[in-house]
């Protein structure tokens, strides 16, 4: 199999690598945190362009890039679109209720 015929990989962190101030961080901005709000409640995979951000491609990538490497979401190439997941099993694992009451509390205010 050739260079060009492997399908493309997106890097992950572990559960074990998570840190608790690269979650935080992460959830700490309202566009991200909308993003996983909405994965939250979708409970699917979503491409990129599924979120209809009021941002550029290259900030929206950005955002995305964030939660990745935060551990929050999963990225796998369908094609030539990046599909999101919520790591919420890893989180729960690593966080207990983290991420309800970071979603509780977003979806009060």
């Amino acid at each position: 199999m050739s260079a060009e015929s492997l399908p493309r990989q997106v890097g992950h962190p572990s559960a074990e690598e998570f840190l608790l101030t690269e979650v935080l961080q992460a959830l700490s901005d309202p566009l991200r945190l909308d993003i996983v709000a909405v994965l939250a409640e979708s409970d699917a995979e979503l491409s990129c362009s599924a979120f209809h951000l009021p941002v550029t491609k290259s900030t929206s990538t950005h955002h995305f890039r964030v939660l990745r490497e935060a551990g929050i979401v999963r990225q796998r190439y369908e094609g030539t679109a990046r599909m999101n997941s919520l790591r919420r099993d890893d989180l729960e694992a690593v966080f207990p209720g983290l991420l309800a009451s970071v979603l509780a509390s977003a979806h009060r205010q």
